[in-house]
């Protein structure tokens, strides 16, 4: 089997000082939070930055027309991702919190008002729910929530009830970062039109993990961010459709994003530039281009076997470790690599402090989810996040550190 560590510095070298000594053999399943990142990727980084150095769209000097062309090659990279059909419908910011933002702030605030209603999934990252809660609070909007079930499932027949003429926005994850319950986007979206309503879907947990074609999802708009799908820090992108973008107000204002400027107003640039204010990260925009070529490279079919693979061996090793309860579908399919978890009389701090002394990192908390573990009737969990490039070697150190926890904590086995 290929060992795809191998492309990974920080997997390959991770615990070991300067000094070369192994101090731990890292496990590092906590790739929910972020994924790392490849050589392929930083070494498009530091290429950028060493060979073609210069503000994009600004100079007509070779150096500058580089860095645009650069920038815009990967606007074109994410657009064949994402099966879009024109890169003006992709936008580049600053991570899915931000795309997210955007849209409530440039679409909401302009095309909601009192008496409508926003409908969201109880399942939603904090980045999902509180750009709503604002444009709800800010129009006089009515917030709704479409619950789920125990295993994280919707039942499609009252999510079809929920959304009625007064709907003006539906916003879902097609993958919670908390159970890794996908959720079925391409009926809500076609419910959501129906009622002549548009969607936001938050894509920062599927798309390092599965293809996403947004043209056949037919979803309005989709967020994500580069950290998680490989790709460096402070790279995003929003996705949306260009009839929408175009009739939007600009989220931010200032260089570039204008055509003219007088002592009156000014005339904003055609998309995408006017949802890209100031300088923008040429070079997260080149690295993400790299991550994408990376998961090509490799493609999601081998990806998915692999983690699905690890993640099933985790999932039947928590079954038989008594008090620990698993969050979301008893499936391993079900779970997009991510199994969060509780275990009787152990806060998930706790958990996650003895699991980091076995030399395993996951998180601890609520995972930016608080509704959802309410609705569950928890306020924390500890969450193991799985990639194609971890092994079940690492699943089973896991569930071998996590069967001992009760008993390291002075409750007996």
């Amino acid at each position: 089997m290929t060992d795809y560590k191998k492309d990974f510095p920080l997997l390959t070298s991770i615990g070991r000082p300067e000094d070369g000594t192994i101090q731990h053999d890292w496990v590092y399943i906590d790739n929910a939070a972020t994924s790392q990142r490849p050589q392929c990727v930083l070494d498009a980084e530091i290429e950028f930055y060493q060979k073609y150095n210069a503000n994009p769209f600004r100079g007509n000097y070779p150096l500058s027309v580089e860095a645009t062309e650069r920038y815009e090659d990967a606007r074109k990279a994410v657009r064949d991702f994402l099966g879009a059909k024109s890169a003006r419908e992709i936008i580049f910011t600053r991570n899915t919190t931000e795309s997210i933002n955007l849209v409530a702030y440039s679409y909401g605030l302009s095309h909601v008002q009192a008496g409508d209603e926003i409908l969201v999934s109880i399942m939603e990252h904090h980045s999902n729910l509180l750009p709503w809660q604002m444009v709800a609070g800010q129009t006089g909007a009515t917030l709704r929530f479409m619950e789920c079930r125990q295993d994280g499932s919707l039942d499609l027949d009252e999510v079809q009830a929920q959304i009625t003429e007064k709907t003006k926005i539906v916003a879902i994850t097609q993958v919670s970062n908390v159970l890794g319950r996908e959720n079925p986007v391409k009926e809500i979206a076609a419910m959501a039109h129906a009622k002549n309503a548009v969607i936001v879907v938050d894509g920062a947990q599927s798309t390092p993990h599965m293809a996403v074609n947004v043209r056949d999802l037919d979803v309005d708009f989709f967020a994500f961010s580069g950290h998680k799908l490989f790709g460096p820090m402070g790279i995003g992108v929003l996705y949306g459709k260009k009839k929408l973008l175009k009739d939007m107000p600009p989220f931010l204002s200032g260089g570039e994003m204008i055509e003219s400027v007088t002592r009156e107003g000014a005339k904003y640039a055609e998309l995408p530039h006017k949802f890209e204010a100031g300088t923008v990260n040429a070079a997260g925009a080149v690295g993400l281009h790299a991550a994408i070529r990376y998961v090509q490279s490799i493609g999601f079919t081998v990806m998915q076997e692999r983690e699905l693979a690890v993640t099933r061996r985790a999932l039947e090793g928590l079954k038989g470790i008594p008090h620990v309860h698993v969050l979301g579908s008893d499936k391993a399919e079900e779970h997009a690599g991510i199994l969060t978890f509780t275990i009787d009389d152990i806060h998930p701090h706790d958990v996650s402090e003895i699991l980091i002394a076995d030399g395993i990192c996951v998180r601890a908390g609520h995972h930016c989810a608080q509704p959802l573990l309410t609705h569950l009737g928890i306020s924390s969990a500890t969450r193991a996040s799985f990639m194609f490039y971890n092994t079940e070697e690492e699943a089973d150190l896991f569930v071998k550190s996590i069967a001992g926890i009760r008993e390291r904590m002075g409750y007996g086995k």
